[in-house]
């Protein structure tokens, strides 16, 4: 301890509050050290001594920025920031720098009511000794969501919302006259007026639609849809002009266009698909050789919607067609896609092509990018395609399927593909989908792993070689040439540090892994990483590990590549049906061939920044769905027990999944009575404090079905001692 002037005894902590009060105060000054013992009435040697030792700790802390030898200030930059707010139901919130840094803890008391997902600006508190980082948020820039799905509790003069999840500190306040007829246990939508200040702690909302009775199919689906503010309805008036639109196709249109009408096409699409929006058609190349013309056909949305029209708008704020497990909430009306633009079989269609002239190698000898008129032949499902393709033998004849030597062709070119795709780095995550079989009234009679096959594989590759053909198209250019504005399809390399993770943690099972050099040489690494889990054990473990380490792929005018596949130039057009960055991609490529001069970039990036936040929201409400849908399922199958392996662990408890159905629970940690666990976020475990038993990541273990909460959308099991 030192003593400041007047004998007060002063230690390190007492030191830390008086500079950091100093310079919160004055956060604009710089102050020397000089100005610094006057203000603080330091007058010992020691007392000075420390304060120059405590504020250079300070400026190492990032809280303080040195300003010449002997002088500091605050540090704005780190200690005022803007960002996302990130609410938690354990109260363990935090903080989303904008510049992307790590998360910061936000305690309930700090928090200022701030929501989920609102943009706050925070001060950083100073860090306190053996404490972790904490910031407080000292402003709401902007709240996320203005409205809140859930249960209506209606009592005699009020009602509340209850909301699922702990999105908000308290239930959202109804005044009665703003129910608009809700009715106690129903679902509702409601608006937020009101929220939490210095004054009210409460938040007041109006509802602004009824859902209906809880439990209901269509209420729930409504409900998962309206949770992430998508929309459930379409609006008429946005129905009525598509409405107006001729489906009719001129001779003069025609005549502008490549006709394909004569040449085979056909589509394969999942068996319940109505909007057809890639075809494939498939012919010997007019120049001969051995050549094969091969047409990736694509419905030409752009050409029946008007940029900047009312189909459009709405799209736009749409940005993607949304598939929940029983229904598709799409991007466009329905008559535009189900009817107009979807390449229905004996119909002419307007497209958009891709047409590739490739050898037997599938190598692409050129290739032309034109508007098109064609005329499907056939509408396979895949598993069509699939029984073509198993039971052609060697000569491609087969009883009653007239074009299984097109398939065999088509088939044998995409495996030529993939596997140079998988030569040249891309990366081998074959994602296995949950899905589920429905009766008329929405209600789960089966739920399965859907696996790719030949036939969606011969899809994906030449869906594949068009995005990447076209983005090469915009994108290469010669050296020294800035290339036009395009929205890219970009991904990332994956985080060194948990590749760094994942490297140690796959040692233990006796597998190496390379993480630094090329970025092909990475990727092959993974997927020789891959093959050798493949069956054992520690597959699905390992697989979940090295998912974290990717990054999520987006749209953006910026152009880095794509890690996943291993292309330097890769974009969206082959879906413009259900994604709108494709039908921005139709549009600029018209405008370029025909001569137009670069579209602005600033507002194509924005456009580009929408559809990627659209993007993750219809994937989480697509992931709600399953999830409700899995919990429904098993509501008839309480006490039941099954094998199932350890899926995911936390602190809180292990998530494991059915091996039969693949439906996914968890098991609390307060149901694991036998010990206390350590929570081990390295080695994904939980290991028992006195009998060191562990639980790990894809484990075997037999459950047994404890709860299904419909509500809350989650399976409770237990650990069966059978």
């Amino acid at each position: 301890m030192s003593k400041s002037k007047g004998g007060k005894r002063i230690n390190k902590r007492m030191l830390v509050d008086m500079l950091r009060t100093l310079f919160q105060q004055h956060p604009n000054e710089t102050f020397s050290f000089k100005q610094i013992f006057k203000n603080l009435k330091l007058s010992t040697h020691p007392a000075k001594m420390m304060a120059v030792d405590t504020m250079e700790e300070m400026a190492w802390d990032d809280y303080l920025s040195k300003v010449g030898d002997n002088s500091y200030r605050l540090n704005l930059k780190t200690q005022v920031q803007e960002g996302t707010f990130i609410r938690k139901a354990n109260g363990k919130n935090s903080f989303l720098p904008d510049d992307g840094g790590t998360p910061v803890f936000v305690s309930e008391r700090n928090s200022l009511f701030a929501m989920n997902g609102d943009r706050v600006k925070v001060a950083f508190m100073a860090r306190r000794e053996k404490h972790i980082k904490e910031a407080m948020v000292i402003e709401i820039l902007s709240h996320k969501i203005d409205q809140a799905v859930g249960r209506l509790k209606v009592e005699r003069d009020y009602a509340f919302l209850v909301t699922e999840g702990n999105i908000f500190v308290h239930d959202i306040f109804i005044p009665k006259k703003k129910l608009k007829g809700g009715k106690d246990g129903e679902k509702a939508v409601v608006k937020i007026t009101q929220w939490p200040s210095k004054d009210s702690k409460n938040i007041v909302g109006e509802v602004i639609d009824v859902l209906g009775k809880e439990g209901d199919n269509n209420v729930e689906m409504h409900a998962i849809l309206a949770q992430y503010g998508l929309p459930y309805k379409y609006p008429k008036s946005v129905e009525e002009a598509a409405n107006k639109i001729d489906p009719g196709i001129t001779e003069q249109e025609i005549k502008r266009r490549e006709d394909f009408r004569d040449v085979w096409t056909c589509t394969i699409d999942p068996k319940d698909a109505k909007d057809f929006d890639d075809a494939l058609s498939i012919r010997k190349a007019p120049q001969g050789g051995g050549l094969y013309e091969v047409g990736v056909h694509i419905a030409d949305v752009s050409h029946y919607v008007r940029e900047g029209s009312i189909i459009d708008k709405e799209a736009v704020k749409r940005a993607t067609s949304v598939y929940l497990v029983d229904r598709t909430i799409p991007m466009l009306p329905e008559r535009l896609c189900n009817f107009i633009c979807s390449l229905r079989p004996d119909e002419e269609k307007l497209c958009y092509s891709v047409v590739f002239v490739l050898d037997e190698d599938a190598n692409v000898k050129n290739y032309r990018i034109v508007h098109t008129v064609i005329k499907s032949n056939r509408r396979y499902a895949y598993e069509e395609v699939q029984s073509v393709l198993e039971k052609s033998n060697e000569k491609g004849e087969m009883a009653n399927e007239p074009y299984a030597e097109e398939l065999r062709t088509l088939d044998r070119l995409a495996k030529k593909l993939r596997e140079r795709r998988f030569k040249g780095g891309a990366v081998k995550f074959d994602r296995e989908e949950l899905h589920f079989d429905i009766d008329e009234n929405g209600k789960p009679t089966r739920a399965y792993f859907k696996k790719s096959n030949d036939a969606t594989q011969l899809i994906e590759e030449f869906m594949l070689l068009a995005n990447r053909t076209v983005a090469e198209s915009i994108g290469r250019v010669k050296k020294g040439t800035k290339a036009k504005t395009l929205p890219y399809r970009i991904h990332d390399q994956p985080d060194p540090t948990k590749l760094e993770t994942l490297r140690e943690f796959v040692v233990k099972f006796g597998y190496k892994m390379k993480t630094s050099g090329t970025k092909g040489a990475i990727s092959r690494s993974l997927n020789a990483l891959m093959d050798s889990c493949q069956g054992k054990k520690e597959q699905k473990l390992i697989e979940t590990v090295a998912l974290r380490a990717m990054m999520k792929a987006k749209y953006s005018t910026h152009n880095i590549g794509h890690y996943g596949l291993a292309f330097d130039y890769y974009t969206h057009f082959t879906s413009p049906i259900r994604r709108y960055p494709d039908t921005m991609v139709h549009r600029l490529l018209t405008k370029y061939q025909d001569g137009a001069r670069s579209a602005n970039q600033q507002k194509y990036e924005e456009l580009c920044e929408h559809c990627s936040d659209m993007e993750q929201v219809a994937q989480q409400a697509e992931r709600d769905s399953i999830k409700y849908k899995m919990v429904e399922f098993m509501t008839d199958k309480i006490g039941n027990t099954y094998d199932a392996h350890i899926s995911g662990i936390q602190s809180y408890g292990i998530y494991c999944e059915i091996d039969e159905n693949h439906c996914e629970g968890m098991v609390p940690m307060r149901d694991l009575d036998d010990d206390y666990y350590d929570f081990d976020e390295r080695n994904y475990c939980l290991v028992g404090r006195r009998h060191h038993h562990k639980y790990q990541l894809g484990d075997a273990v037999r459950i047994k079905v404890a709860r299904a909460n419909i509500e809350k959308r989650q399976l409770d099991f237990i650990l069966s001692d059978e």
